[in-house]
């Protein structure tokens, strides 16, 4: 099959959802005001709540969003076959990521900006917000450890990638300044970062920084884990300053590189006329994870992400300048989620292999898969880039700067949303130091990711990525489906039909409840003692959850029979009105 006659099939169904599904949506399920006051307005600080325009603010979503889960779990993925993975990921981002982040972000501007832990005590009742605080905090500090070690390995595997990553920092922080002080439009100063961190990459190649000398004689047991530490000191001071200063204009400076990723990507499918090498559908080896329900949480980011509703209620909604915008970042930033998946299937399936029997040895079992897909991602794109007359070795250097960029800017939003976790956790508990002492909240949102990170066991991969990131599918997938569930029963008090949303709803707790049963009954056969506790938590707390919503979508049901209206009709839509 030519790998170009896949990726124009299913950017044009995306198109398609974007033009049609989405404004339906808009319409008619979320009812988008353009004279509502947002809270970026209502509240706006300077430093969290700051109205900007609606494409930096788009760079800021989908950079956080798109880290590097919806390259790792389509790489993985393809194992069964990249027919069900690319199915999924279609019908997934058009029918299920683009509702549930285009919900999160609507309702969470409806409500102050709240978080979707919040909302879940206004919408569905006060245990609501407490048992979903737990498993966020628990998904967050998952997401910042994980991602901390993946970067800490590529940076340690691609040494020239360093100076292009970090000096992007600095460069990021004038081009914020730049735009905040002359008041003017980023596209321009953008885009010169962009060419400015390209030509860093050149840089990088020539004076490559190996830290391994400094970690061994540091005594660190892995060069990876002194990156690690690196990385969450520059996280500590990034959540903490306000979100112009370098987290909109890094964002929007890897937002371009999406785009010239999946160019790369097309133009070099093109070029190259590379086929997919890889079976449509895969004859795994027996004892191997079923399609049914591992597919559907082995590629989150990239169909749907419950991470994208903690971007979307937390920092996202406290920049949006239009209500109306939140068609174009929630549900346009879906389908940029859903292009890096296609692109990271392209390049796993056509672009690090030749033939078949290439490709068989890169996914001969599913531990395989999952170990090298990142690196598979990294060697594919570079290949397509080779076609393109790059040198080959730069063309690895550029696609791991593509990898490392999305993940930081993750652990950059995921930080500042876990301090945010930590303010309401303490605001529960009555203790107002922790509620209001941003630093102290900013320290625990990165120390206890960071002792995650440095454990030791799991091998090669750490203990976070080899062991603990056994529970990140089923965990995200769940926040997923309660999101949807706070949206659902929203939408239901708005009189508004809710079968958008109750379709993806349904379907993923059906699959994530099916993958927390069936990964608890291999944790106790292992006789893995962290992972089982955790799995029947998590388990537990999301079918109490569950019984929560239920409750909440009978009564909004009820409400509807009997004509009583939720929120008075003179103000339901009025503008500044919380729902």
């Amino acid at each position: 099959m030519p790998a170009i006659v896949v990726a124009v099939a299913v950017l044009a169904a995306f198109a398609v959802g974007y033009i049609y599904y989405s404004r339906y949506l808009a319409a008619r399920v979320y009812g988008l005001d353009p004279d509502f006051i947002t809270p970026a307005h209502e509240f706006s600080d300077g430093v969290d709540f700051v109205p900007t325009n609606k494409h930096v603010v788009f760079g800021h979503h989908f950079t956080s969003v798109a880290g590097a889960a919806p390259i790792v779990g389509p790489a993985i993925a393809v194992f069964w076959g990249w027919g069900p993975a690319l199915a999924w990921i279609v019908l997934g981002t058009i029918f299920a990521a683009g509702v549930h982040d285009f919900g999160a972000l609507a309702v969470s501007v409806r409500h102050k900006a709240q978080s979707i832990g919040t909302l879940a005590r206004d919408v569905i009742g006060r245990r609501a917000r407490t048992l979903f605080l737990l498993i966020i905090f628990f998904l967050l500090t998952l997401v910042n450890a994980v991602f901390a070690v993946v970067i800490g390995n590529l940076l340690v595997a691609n040494p020239g990638a360093v100076i292009p990553i970090f000096v992007e920092i600095p460069l990021a922080i004038a081009i914020g300044q730049y735009i905040y002080r002359k008041r003017t439009a980023a596209l321009i100063p953008s885009i010169i970062g962009v060419i400015g961190l390209y030509l860093l990459i050149w840089v990088g190649q020539q004076v490559p920084v190996d830290i391994t000398p400094l970690a061994e004689g540091l005594g660190f047991a892995q060069p990876r884990d002194l990156w690690v530490i690196i990385l969450f000191v520059y996280t500590l001071i990034a959540s903490r300053i306000p979100v112009w200063m370098l987290l909109q204009p890094r964002d929007y400076i890897n937002s371009h590189q999406l785009f010239i990723a999946l160019g790369v990507i097309l133009l070099g499918i093109i070029v190259g006329m590379n086929t997919i090498v890889a079976p449509v559908f895969n004859d795994v080896p027996d004892g191997s994870p079923g399609i049914f329900p591992f597919l559907f949480i082995t590629v989150a980011c990239g169909a749907i992400s419950g991470f994208h509703a903690l971007v979307s209620s937390g920092t996202t909604s406290k920049q949006l300048d239009k209500e109306t915008d939140g068609r174009y970042v929630g549900y346009m930033g879906a389908l940029g989620e859903g292009s890096l998946a296609l692109g990271s299937v392209l390049a796993v399936t056509a672009g690090v292999a030749a033939t078949q029997i290439e490709w068989d040895a890169l996914y001969s079992d599913f531990a395989t898969a999952s170990g090298g897909a990142t690196g598979n991602f990294v060697n594919g794109v570079a290949v397509f880039a080779n076609n393109l007359g790059i040198p080959l070795d730069l063309a690895v250097i550029f696609a791991a700067v593509v990898v490392i960029s999305f993940a930081a800017t993750t652990m950059d939003t995921g930080v500042r949303l876990q301090r945010y976790v930590v303010q309401e956790i303490g605001e529960i508990l009555k203790w107002r130091l922790l509620a209001r002492n941003l630093t102290l909240a900013s320290v625990i949102a990165v120390a206890i990711p960071l002792a995650m990170a440095l454990l030791p066991g799991g091998g090669e991969s750490g203990y976070t990525f080899g062991v603990l990131w056994q529970l990140f599918g089923t965990t995200n997938q769940l926040t997923a489906g309660l999101a949807l569930a706070v949206v659902a029963v929203w939408v239901t008090k708005r009189r508004r039909n809710p079968l958008a949303v109750m379709i993806p709803l349904v379907f993923l707790l059906i699959m994530t409840s099916w993958a927390l049963v069936a990964n608890l009954i291999n944790f106790i056969e292992q006789r893995e003692w962290v992972l089982a506790p955790l799995d029947a938590l998590i388990f537990v707390l999301a079918m109490w959850l569950i019984v929560e919503a239920g409750i909440a979508l009978r009564r909004a049901f009820a409400r509807r029979g009997d004509g009583e209206p939720d929120v008075p009709a003179a103000t339901a839509d009025a503008p500044g009105h919380t729902e």
